[in-house]
């Protein structure tokens, strides 16, 4: 199980998720920012649970790769 979280508020819509993880990550036409895709929203938090295990390595290059560093992925 893969969760990945996003604090969408704090995104500064430098595109590095969705260039990483284009499966996850998009970046929204209104805004500019991320958007986590098919994610539920919970205090300004958006998380996805992913059973697929494959999912973990583009999403933490996404992580990695984020200047504000507002995207975790956990593996459980």
């Amino acid at each position: 199980m893969v969760i990945i979280t996003l604090q969408r508020d704090k995104c500064i819509g430098c595109n590095y998720c969705a260039e990483f993880d284009p499966e996850n990550f998009r970046m929204s036409k209104k805004d500019g920012k991320s958007v986590l895709l098919r994610s539920l929203e919970k205090k300004g938090f958006f998380t996805i649970k992913n059973p697929d295990d494959s999912v973990f390595e583009p999403a933490d290059k996404a992580a990695k790769s984020c200047p504000v560093k507002i995207i975790s992925v956990k593996k459980i």
